[in-house]
């Protein structure tokens, strides 16, 4: 190639980038150590309940103190948090410039899929005793059975108590599971179509098989259980009518690759996302001049409905209180803000290459991903920025040597998926999905790549500080 070209390939060229090459040495090591954190949150925080106690935990030791709606107006560099419901959290810096002059929001989700328990879960047959499942979000039903689970969840007891509950993540716990039938047997499964090969009736989960010394009972199993349940917890069965259990991979969180330069897991999706986010937030040393909000929200994955989900008020009340506040309502902010919706793509996977459109794929090590809209097939359930955003963001990451990319959730036809993105913009908010490209999405143990988390978390701050 003759160097004219090259030099006209480089400018005129979309060319791909790996970080390896794009970032120094001591980037790449900064990296690392940011991705040490990430880990342990990762393996830490399982559950929405337990990301959004963490969460506010974290904020409060980092100078956020509890938002009264009805107190003076913020000062710049004030930290307020406001918690909905253990669900989902808000966290607000205010920044020097006036309310109306809008607000710089990354909204990331903090659910993930998972097997819920049903109301009546408890119950024995032939010989072992089994919780019902309900599964939650989307997953491929055959990946959860003959793995280790863990419970995590809340029980309301009648007398107004509560009991949290988390089981067979520590060492030396017991674990829970779904099982298989043998491939010796498995011929009539196996003829199955593959979103049958394991039915959601049965996704029944193994919790026990010794009966209760008394041979005049029936259901022995179930009264063991029950009472052991009883003798660690106070509950009784009709306690799991008001109860919200999760079953979750009891796996660990580990280094992938003999370069440990990718990560493995359950629940990137969306935590790799919402960590970042929410150590930009903490990272913010002085006032911005913008107020920067970070939310972590709950039920993305099934919808975003629900009252700690993007679909219902909440976020748009906290800012009509700030808006208040400052003598405004809250669509003079809303109608000059800004939003990066903290949501994952797929990652461009070579085994499964023909679901891609490779030009319009997001890879593996080539950064955050940008994705101007999501949905499915002709842009159904999306917000479709505008390029006037687009090209905002763009500037704003390549002036601050962000790596970034862009990419599509698959082919047109080949399916597609949402985010929270369309509720936010639904509230006269110029909104994009920022975030990062994940292989094995929804599956129990997914997989990211340590530079595209750290660029994330490099794409936030310089939203939120630039």
């Amino acid at each position: 190639m003759s160097e004219k070209a090259k030099q006209l390939k480089e400018m005129l060229f979309n060319e791909k980038k790996n970080g390896v090459d794009f970032m120094s040495p001591e980037e790449l090591r900064e990296c690392d150590a940011f991705c040490e954190g990430y880990k342990e949150f990762l393996g830490e925080c399982k559950t929405e309940r337990e990301i959004a106690a963490w969460v506010e935990k974290v904020a409060i030791d980092n100078g956020f103190v509890k938002f009264d709606e009805f107190g003076e107006p913020l000062e710049a560099g004030e930290k307020v948090y406001y918690a909905n419901r253990g669900k989902s959290v808000i966290l607000c810096v205010k920044g020097k410039r006036s309310i109306k002059d809008g607000v710089r929001i990354s909204a990331a989700h903090i659910d993930s899929p998972r097997l819920d328990l049903k109301q009546c879960p408890v119950y024995e047959q032939e010989g072992l005793g089994y919780f019902k499942t309900h599964y939650y979000g989307g997953i491929k039903k055959y990946q959860w059975v003959a793995i280790p689970l863990s419970l995590h969840g809340r029980i309301c007891k009648n007398d107004g108590t509560f009991v949290d509950v988390k089981i067979g993540e520590a060492p030396g716990e017991p674990k829970f599971c779904i099982t298989d039938i043998l491939p010796h047997l498995g011929d009539e499964q196996m003829q199955r179509k593959a979103n049958e090969i394991v039915k959601g009736e049965e996704l029944n989960v193994v919790i026990g098989s010794r009966p209760f010394r008394d041979d005049e009972e029936s259901e022995k199993i179930k009264l063991n259980l029950l009472s052991l349940l009883y003798e660690k917890y106070g509950i009784i069965e009709r306690d799991f009518l008001s109860a919200e259990l999760e079953l979750v991979p009891a796996f660990t969180v580990d280094d992938i690759g003999f370069d440990r330069s990718l990560i493995g897991g359950y629940g990137h999706d969306d935590r790799v996302c919402s960590y970042p986010a929410l150590e930009a937030i903490l990272d913010i040393d002085e006032a911005p001049e913008y107020t920067a909000i970070t939310v972590l929200t709950d039920k993305e994955e099934i919808g975003s409905d629900g009252n700690t989900g993007l679909n219902s008020s909440y976020l748009k009340y906290f800012i009509e209180d700030l808006a208040r506040m400052e003598g405004y309502d809250g669509r003079d902010v809303l109608r000059n803000s800004k939003c990066l919706s903290a949501d994952v793509n797929a990652a461009y996977d070579p085994t499964w290459s023909s679901v891609f459109e490779k030009n319009n794929a997001s890879f593996i090590n080539n950064g955050v991903c940008v994705t101007k809209f999501t949905g499915s097939r002709g842009k159904s359930g999306t917000s479709d920025a505008s390029a006037e955003f687009c090209g905002w963001v763009r500037r704003l990451l390549d002036e601050n040597d962000v790596l970034w990319q862009t990419g599509e959730l698959g082919k047109v036809d080949g399916g597609g998926g949402g985010t929270v993105a369309m509720y936010i913009a639904n509230l006269d908010v110029d909104t994009i999905d920022v975030g990062v490209p994940v292989l094995s999405m929804h599956a129990p143990y997914e997989i990211v790549s340590k530079i595209d988390v750290y660029m994330a978390y490099k794409a936030f701050i310089t939203f939120f500080t630039k």
